[in-house]
């Protein structure tokens, strides 16, 4: 019988399954022994890890750390479409592998479509900026997570535009997890032939706005690996991890109340203090909340860098380096660091 592509990647999804109820069971043993879990397994191995970073934050990363990529974050577009707050790579001339420029624009989409369409000069004139902005860099990435489906070839041409300016320096570009193919401008058959990685997103299966639940389930990631290694490849996916945690309440009171709804909750609560501030009345209560954190730690990092590494995952990048469980690094090793591929230090 010829062993298919599919079928290989049906293998490996069985055997990540495997390996998440090995981790179950180990995670089991060692309620009394926390470091029984991480002790189980060797190091994880990449060829790249790639690692987020802020500008001011640079001591925050460790030379003895195996990070090949960081991502620093971040440059981003004015009101009128400009490229504004270029970060300085000086501080990190010690660092010995790929720095790069990222730009960002996650929250506001006209804004996106003025700097996209190719009816106003701004594009032109932004992808200049870009490209001139990378040239101490190794790189760049682009960030926009908040783009109109109908402007999905817009940003194909406008990310082939900076691939053609930057010249032999990577393009990355950061975009949402998927487990199926989603027809909009995030596409990654339309994006992936453009660029040279593309930093999955793997988080926020869960969001603020959610019902509380894991930043990014082992699963969930599964899921979202194998449809990013069937469209894009390993040479181009680069599996996003979370460094953070989130929080959510069963309760928030912080919101506009109509004066029958207030005297409603006014009138179920005891031990009300009532009071008049300038004439304005106010009222004073306290409240019980009860919250649910989700987050990550080494274990889990450790645990989720394995399963994807199974999965023929040979990138991984985390948002962001000073968030981290610092204990995870020495579980996770480099196979090279990359040289220098463009740019003046």
């Amino acid at each position: 019988m010829l062993y298919t592509k599919s079928m290989h990647r049906r293998f490996l999804l069985a055997f990540a399954c495997f390996v998440l109820t090995v981790c179950a069971v180990l995670r089991a043993q060692s309620e009394e022994n926390p470091s029984l879990l991480l002790d189980a397994w060797p190091k994880s191995e990449f060829l790249e890890i790639w690692g987020y970073l802020s500008p001011g934050e640079e001591k925050l990363l460790e030379s003895e750390w195996p990070v090949t990529d960081v991502a620093l974050f971040s440059a981003s577009i004015s009101s009128t479409g400009k490229l504004v707050g270029i970060p300085d790579r000086g501080p990190l001339k010690s660092f010995g592998g790929r720095v790069h420029l990222v730009v960002a624009e996650v929250s506001n989409r006209p804004l996106t479509y003025f700097c996209l369409s190719p009816e106003y000069p701004v594009r032109a004139k932004l992808v200049r900026d870009i490209v001139e902005a990378a040239k101490p860099f190794d790189g760049v990435q682009i960030d926009f997570e908040q783009i109109l489906d109908a402007d999905a070839e817009h940003f194909a041409t406008f990310l082939a535009d900076i691939r053609k300016g930057i010249g032999k320096r990577m393009l990355s570009v950061a975009l949402p997890a998927r487990t199926r193919r989603v027809r909009d401008a995030f596409d990654y058959d339309r994006i992936g032939p453009i660029v040279d990685r593309v930093i999955v997103m793997a988080y926020d299966e869960h969001w603020s706005g959610s019902k509380p639940g894991p930043i990014a389930s082992f699963a969930w990631g599964v899921r979202v690996a194998g449809y990013a290694l069937d469209r894009l490849g390993s040479e181009k996916t680069v599996m996003g991890m979370p460094f953070y945690g989130r929080a959510w309440a069963d309760a928030n009171p912080a919101r506009a109340y109509r004066n029958s709804t207030l005297q409603t909750v006014l009138a179920e609560r005891d031990n009300i203090a009532y009071s008049r501030q300038a004439g304005i009345p106010t009222a004073s209560y306290s409240q019980t909340v009860n919250v649910t954190v989700f987050y990550e730690d080494a274990q889990s990092l450790a645990d989720r860098a394995r399963i994807y590494r199974n999965l023929d995952v040979l990138k991984i990048g985390f948002w962001k380096i000073g968030q981290e469980d610092r204990s995870v690094w020495p579980y996770l090793k480099a196979v090279r660091r990359p040289s220098f591929s463009g740019g003046s230090r």
